[in-house]
């Protein structure tokens, strides 16, 4: 069985919201929570970008449902023997209720201490060190490294949990859906693509899989198109845009090139529940475990009373899920 469960944004909204928002998805009967990681929002509309290893802490001690990262990068802006202090100490405030989303990250967060941003395939092989690193340390033991990306020096984590948090890899094309393969515990990606998920699980048919989308309910379509082509256009640029613009502001640029009819053709807007409900199967047929979905914009509590009376029982109903 497909889970549901529910995506916040730390783009779109500040510590507070956040919390209640994870309370809300908890009452409306969806079953984990996936939170992003940015240092900058992707544009000044959305306006938000708290630090999430604080608000992993209050979820800890406001809903019960299981919490990942989607997505940390542990590779340049945070070294990952730090990383792994914060996912170790998530997983003990969380009772072995987290899992430790990483990507390759992009420049828009990655690069504000002025490091050069690294082609890909450097971001891949700094990745692959870098989890190497993080599983040492969640063994308990005493840790020196010194490796072509970083260096680790009598490292040690004190507070560890019972077992260590698992480790998901995202993954958008063929090359890190191998290294997600190899290394990850799990598999995470926001594109409904059997492909990538057959390719991960081509070493263990058994390891999960997991996925979000965003949506946006709202009263009248036209009025949820509208919402989320002002918040989230940068869903829609193509190619490595999302990697490697360094700034808000140029996001802003290049989102000027995206239409209202183009986030209408692919977000589920508006109030037909099986719109949203269509949208959301795509994952569940590609093979993924889990789906998170995020809903766009300030209206929650309405989208929530949705997904709960209509969205939801819907899916649940019809042997999706």
């Amino acid at each position: 069985m497909t889970e549901f469960g529910y995506f916040l944004s730390c783009e779109e909204f500040g510590p507070a919201d956040l919390v209640e928002q994870a309370r809300m998805a908890e009452d409306a009967g969806f079953g984990s929570l996936w939170i992003s990681d940015h240092y900058h929002p992707w544009n000044g509309e959305q306006g938000q970008s708290p630090f999430v290893w604080s608000v992993i802490g209050a979820l800890s001690q406001s809903c019960g449902l299981p919490v990942e990262t989607a997505v940390t990068c542990p590779t340049v802006r945070i070294h990952p023997a730090v990383i792994a202090q914060a996912a170790a100490t998530s997983q003990v405030m969380l009772d072995g209720r987290f899992r430790l989303g990483l990507g390759s990250g992009e420049a828009l967060n990655e690069h504000i201490l002025g490091d050069a941003w690294p082609p890909a395939d450097v971001r891949l092989d700094m990745l692959e060190e870098a989890v190497e690193v993080i599983r040492r340390l969640f063994t308990g033991e005493e840790v020196t490294h010194r490796g072509p990306h970083y260096t680790v020096e009598n490292a040690r984590l004190y507070t560890l949990p019972d077992s260590p948090p698992p480790i998901d890899i995202s993954a958008f094309g063929p090359k890190a859906a191998d290294l997600a393969s190899r290394i990850g515990d799990g598999f995470v990606s926001t594109a409904p693509d059997a492909g990538l998920v057959d390719r991960f699980r081509s070493r263990d048919a058994g390891r999960p899989a997991y996925a979000a989308t965003k949506v946006c309910w709202a009263e009248s379509r036209e009025e949820a198109v509208r919402t989320a082509h002002r918040l989230w256009p940068t869903e829609h640029l193509p190619g490595e845009l999302d990697q490697i613009l360094p700034t808000p502001a140029h996001f802003e640029q290049a989102s000027t090139l995206v239409t209202e009819e183009t986030v209408a053709d692919a977000v589920a807007c508006g109030p037909d529940p099986e719109e949203h409900a269509r949208q959301l199967r795509a994952y569940v047929d590609a093979g993924f475990d889990a789906v998170h979905v995020g809903q766009i914009g300030p209206d929650q509590r309405g989208f929530f009373d949705f997904y709960r009376k209509e969205v939801l029982p819907l899916l649940r109903g019809n042997g999706s899920a």
